[in-house]
């Protein structure tokens, strides 16, 4: 996988971005592609916070994988820096081809470089696929999380 690349997204990145969120039966029933007017706005904000990277894999000229890095600095654990990955989505075509576990490796290693001291995620209940991938990553289910819609 050497002519992969990993690299900051760019708003022309935002269509195939988008398009991988939808391509999942959670996210089937949360997005709409046929309307990118809410993404390119949140896109503008994600661009525009220098703790907030949002990257795409390529190959070949396409995008077929992505996530979302977050670092959050903090007063817990004696004012320790976190991560967070969110929205890591691999394109269909290149699912099972090691792809995901690039992009993840390559957030902890940016996390690192940045100097966090703990690397979170979340993943819906339902995506237990999704946990074992994160289990064998190193990754341990030591919370539950919760959320309120607004």
């Amino acid at each position: 996988m050497s002519d992969l690349e990993i690299r900051k997204a760019t708003t022309a990145d935002v269509p195939a971005i988008v398009a991988m969120l939808a391509d999942d039966p959670l996210g089937a029933q949360r997005e709409t592609p046929d309307d990118l007017s809410p993404y390119l706005s949140a896109f503008a904000r994600v661009a525009a916070d220098p703790h907030q990277q949002l990257v795409v894999a390529v190959r070949d000229a396409q995008v077929i994988g992505t996530l979302h890095l977050t670092i959050v600095p903090g007063l817990s654990r004696r004012g320790a820096t976190r991560s967070l990955i969110e929205a890591v989505r691999v394109h269909a075509d290149a699912r099972g081809s090691g792809l995901g576990t690039q992009l993840i490796e390559w957030a902890i290693a940016e996390s690192r470089r940045q100097g966090v001291h703990l690397v979170q995620l979340t993943s819906d209940a339902s995506r237990t696929d999704a946990h074992r991938f994160y289990e064998r990553l190193g990754f341990v289910a030591s919370h539950v999380g919760f959320k309120l819609t607004l």
